[in-house]
């Protein structure tokens, strides 16, 4: 049965009492009168107990700090208490774990960009009666206390970074919020059991920068790799070309005349080198459309040369 059923059970009795009072009282007066001074204190006492809570029924999870003429007697709970009011009066505390909301902040980092910052916290109150009697003595209210304090401790610490530190650095800032709000929240009898940064909302034209900034890091590392993998294959053919001999060379460049000849063009541009040699052979400067006709002449011979080298390579 809870408490105030059972007040009302009480009242109901008494109400029934003062009625069958009053009955004898009309039919006898002066009985009354000769019994005044049991009647009034009776009057009295059924006028505190419609009036007032003495009888308290805690859950486990609450207390009553009880005081007496103003200064703190007992604690009561879990389970019935008993109080004597007007001269005792009570508060209870709820020793189960709050989450309150932080109201989201706007914050200033120190490199000049506005954020908003939405946090939660976790607090409970000890069980010892100590910390009960504290969470009610030492604070007016521990639940906006520290809701106010943890807001400037956020504007406080989120404002010292600049913004990749206060993304990056999350779980430090966490850390560094619950130690603040610790420091003060033990006088209250009070635990902080966790402080979570939930968000931290940027500015869209923040979030667009730093896409941004994302993307051009990729294509420069893009370039970067597409640069070295043509260097590899520089050197690749650099390193190839310096081991073949002049007659490998001649070999080559003769088939790439033969392919060339298999194609519809029938202009060849031929290097510096090759049209010198065509013209020392000679003995006179030559146009281009004779180098080619002497070039095609001894390619046979060139062919053969480079034959007959890579057989001798490989004998050895």
């Amino acid at each position: 049965m809870q408490a105030k059923e059972l007040k009302q059970l009480i009242f109901i009795f008494l109400v029934v009492a003062v009625i069958a009072v009053l009955f004898v009282v009309t039919q006898n007066a002066a009985w009354v009168m000769q019994n005044l001074v049991i009647v009034v204190p009776a009057l009295a006492v059924i006028y505190l107990i419609a009036r007032y809570d003495y009888v308290l029924q805690l859950r486990d999870y609450e207390r009553a700090v009880v005081f007496t003429l103003g200064r703190v007697n007992r604690v009561g709970g879990p389970g019935w208490a008993v109080v004597f009011p007007p001269l005792e009066s009570y508060e209870v505390v709820d020793l189960r774990t709050r989450a309150i909301d932080i109201p989201k902040q706007d914050i200033i980092t120190k490199d000049n960009i506005e954020v908003n910052v939405d946090a939660v916290i976790y607090l409970r109150v000890n069980k010892d009666n100590a910390s009960v009697i504290n969470s009610i003595t030492a604070v007016q209210d521990y639940i906006q206390a520290s809701k106010l304090f943890l807001m400037g401790l956020i504007r406080d610490k989120a404002g010292s970074l600049n913004l990749n530190e206060l993304i990056s650095k999350v779980s430090e800032l966490n850390v560094s919020l619950k130690e603040g709000l610790e420091k003060i929240a033990k006088n209250w009898g009070v635990v902080v059991d966790e402080v979570t940064i939930k968000d931290i909302n940027l500015p869209r034209a923040v979030i667009e920068a730093m896409h941004e900034e994302k993307a051009a890091e990729q294509r420069k590392l893009a370039r970067i790799q597409g640069a070295e993998a043509h260097q590899a294959e520089i050197e690749a053919v650099k390193n190839a070309a310096e081991n073949l001999s002049d007659r490998a060379l001649a070999y080559y460049y003769v088939r790439a005349l033969e392919k060339l000849g298999e194609g519809r063009s029938t202009k060849f541009i031929f290097p510096l080198e090759l049209s010198k040699l065509a013209q020392s052979i000679s003995g006179q400067n030559l146009s281009q459309s004779e180098i080619e006709s002497l070039l095609k002449k001894y390619a046979p011979l060139v062919k053969s040369l480079a034959g007959n080298g890579k057989a001798k390579k490989s004998s050895k």
